[in-house]
């Protein structure tokens, strides 16, 4: 192997000390632009481009690499008797080692931002990997300096998956290019799998796994630490999502409303919260949190933005075994204390607890800004996400002033009802989460399943508040939650009845507080 190595970086973190290390190992440096002035300037041999092929940088540094002494050293097969022809009758030295990263082109979209040599030369390198390792990525060069010091040489393995990797490399660059080119026309996402799932939804539903995007998200799904228990789910996995949404949504509106953000506990089955509460006390939370919808909350999943200590987790498993039985298949939170997973573990590992530092520094920048995809038959809809935090403060209020602690409740019922399957309404009282009527066809029927899931876990309604993604078509469905004892609504305005629905919560003597539907409308997960 000879040991020629090109260096060509726009992201310059590391190369000078990665430069130092090739040389101190055997290796001969080409590099060109302002990469060679860096290494140069560290007192480095290395040996520009131009140098090597003879020709200067042109058209305002737009060529540089583009030449067949680069290309071809990139390209050549060094076994391959033809290739040593070429490579003998052109002057062209092999290179075993190619080090690229791209102009970064999605924080600065420009046309001077558009690569050319870099992503050819990548490629070239990817393209024959049999004989040329090819490194895109700062977070890569440890581990070839450590193969290189160890052996003199990168293995096939390390070689195949180096390609890979620069494979990726420039298809997300081409993918911002072409997007931003387009106007939006063309779009798209590209995942790396990091975590192969047992099955999906549904056991016939093979194979399934985990796929990252780019990005730095403190509270990506994949960089939560399984703790205890099996293998992670299809289904485990987006209840957790759906639970990131609803606990970074109550954070998000206590800070903006409220200036600080409470201890909170979110219990969810199939997706939709069945408990929620905020406080002070963990404990506290954690009961009343769980005390939510009994019933429901059998086989659920909980998330916290405090630490699962050992009284946490005592309390837990004794709702396990409480009547009627609550059993929990999923624990998620910032820490657990050394003994808090034996408590709360179950047989096969049929609780799975998850950390996730990043819970316990939730606050209104938590919010999931990445855009959502749906996959629909034939293609995707694309949409942004969910950032929209209620300011409580700029309702239009009918009736009474609700008092700080409606207001509180009114906050909590929109954040988990606003990341729960439309059409919703939600019943809040004193920071619990009392009956939450999810994904009906009509809002009269969201008012019946919110105070039947409420009445059947054994909580008064007096004195409640409730929270309706949309607007009432027809006083009827506010007319229901009156009679059941809620005292203050949220719904929004837009209807060709809201002067009716006014009226009727007057007569009611009930507090209505109204947004514009275009503004404040709260529906989520539709047709899911």
């Amino acid at each position: 192997m000879t040991k020629n190595a090109l260096l060509s970086v726009h992201n310059k973190t590391g190369i000078v000390e990665f430069a130092e290390a090739l040389i101190n190992n055997g290796w001969t440096l080409y590099s060109s632009g302002g990469t060679a002035s860096a290494i140069a300037a560290a007192h480095l041999p290395v040996t520009d481009v131009k140098v090597l092929t003879g020709f200067p940088a042109i058209l305002g540094h737009r060529v540089v690499t583009l030449h067949p002494k680069v290309h071809g050293g990139i390209l050549a097969r060094t076994d391959n008797p033809d290739d040593q022809t070429d490579m003998a009758d052109y002057g062209i030295q092999p290179f075993s080692l190619v080090v690229v990263n791209l102009y970064p082109f999605a924080s600065d979209p420009s046309v001077d931002m558009i690569d050319v040599g870099g992503p050819t030369m990548v490629r070239g390198a990817a393209k024959n990997h049999a004989y040329v390792g090819v490194v895109t990525n700062p977070d890569q060069y440890q581990l070839v300096l450590d193969e290189l010091v160890a052996t003199d040489e990168l293995s096939n393995a390390t070689r195949e998956r180096l390609s890979i990797e620069a494979f990726a490399h420039t298809t997300r660059y081409e993918l911002a290019i072409s997007e931003w080119k387009s106007g939006g026309q063309n779009i798209g996402f590209f995942g790396e799998k990091v975590e192969d799932l047992k099955y999906g939804e549904n056991p016939y539903m093979t194979p399934a796994a985990l796929y990252v995007t780019e990005g730095d998200d403190p509270l990506a799904i994949h960089k939560f630490q399984l703790v205890e228990g099996d293998a992670r789910s299809l289904v485990g996995l987006t209840d957790v999502d759906r639970l990131l949404q609803i606990v970074t949504h109550i954070a998000a509106g206590y800070e903006l409303n409220f200036g600080e953000v409470p201890l909170i506990a979110v219990g969810v089955k199939h997706g939709n919260a069945c408990g929620a509460a905020v406080g002070s006390d963990p404990v506290d939370v954690i009961k009343r949190m769980i005390a939510g919808d009994k019933r429901a909350i059998f086989g659920g999943v909980i998330m916290t933005n405090f630490p699962i200590t050992r009284e946490v987790a005592e309390e837990l498993k004794r709702m396990e075994q409480g009547d009627p039985p609550r059993m929990f298949d999923g624990v998620f939170a910032p820490s657990f204390d050394a003994d808090a997973p034996e408590v709360l573990k179950r047989h096969l590992g049929k609780c799975r607890m998850m950390a996730s530092p990043a819970l316990a520094e939730l606050n209104i920048n938590s919010l999931d800004s990445a855009r959502r995809f749906k996959q629909v038959r034939g293609g995707f809809l694309l949409q942004p996400n969910y950032t929209f935090v209620l300011d409580i403060r700029k309702s239009v209020i009918y009736g009474e002033t609700p008092n700080d602690s409606q207001l509180e409740d009114l906050v909590l019922a929109w954040a988990i009802g606003c990341a729960s399957n439309s059409n919703t309404i939600t019943l809040t009282r004193d920071g619990q989460l009392l009956g939450n009527g999810v994904g009906q066809q009509d809002r009269v029927g969201a008012a019946e399943l919110a105070i039947k899931r409420a009445t059947d876990a054994g909580h008064s309604l007096t004195g409640s508040v409730a929270w309706s993604d949309s607007f009432f078509p027809a006083p009827d469905g506010l007319q229901v939650l009156a009679k059941a004892g809620v005292t203050v609504i949220f719904a929004s305005s837009g209807s060709k009845q809201d002067a009716v629905v006014i009226a009727e919560a007057d007569e009611y003597q009930i507090t209505l507080l109204t947004q514009p539907d275009s503004d404040a409308r709260g529906f989520f997960g539709h047709g899911v």
